[in-house]
């Protein structure tokens, strides 16, 4: 039994199943907004333009398959059977909105995914490059691989530093700018004041 908990316990803290939990969390979500949204304003609208073309009675929008009707002549909608178009539209609707929207999240993390892909084939590309000329000068594998390892760290830390000294660069421009523009304010208004 402990064993079972176990692999229970190890299963249910995978990182993908969490995601997926989410996953179905949310779109349980979205799709109670999306339907609401065909439910209660798409509906009614279209139920609406088929009453423009074809008529201003329940009987138009509905197709009656067994009325039942009150002592006026009004179909009473509780009691009858009948289909609704504006529901059956508003169903169509309310598919290809989500199938767009989740096709645009795919597209979007397949993007993601596939720049993250693209770069680290890029570094590992780098990396096979300086392990092979450290192989060519006759070092190790394991040499090779710390060097190697070495020049592309300190590479990161020389362009972390580049961009740094850019963003202060930038910071103390703007400073500079600042203070050129106050100057210019100051001089203005002693200008203004000697009038």
């Amino acid at each position: 039994m402990k064993k079972f908990f176990d692999e229970f316990k190890t299963f249910i803290t995978r990182g993908n199943v969490l995601d997926m939990s989410v996953g179905v969390i949310v779109g349980g979500a979205f799709t109670a907004i999306v339907t609401a949204l065909t439910d209660n304003i798409l509906r009614p609208l279209i139920n609406w333009i088929i009453s423009l073309f074809l008529g201003d009675s329940a009987a138009t929008v509905y197709t009656v398959l067994k009325g039942v009707y009150d002592g006026e002549g009004n179909l009473l909608l509780d009691f009858s059977i009948y289909i609704d178009w504006g529901a059956f539209i508003g169903a169509i609707v309310n598919f290809l909105l989500i199938a767009v929207i989740l096709f645009l999240i795919v597209k979007a993390i397949n993007r993601v995914a596939q720049a993250g892909e693209t770069v680290r084939a890029g570094m590992n590309a780098e990396r096979r490059q300086k392990i092979a000329a450290y192989r060519g000068q006759g070092l190790s594998r394991k040499e090779a691989q710390a060097r190697a390892e070495e020049d592309i760290r300190k590479a990161e830390e020389a362009r972390a530093a580049e961009e740094k000294q850019r963003a202060e660069e930038a910071a103390r421009a703007a400073e500079e700018k600042a203070t050129a523009n106050t100057r210019l304010l100051e001089e203005i208004r002693d200008l203004l004041k000697d009038r």
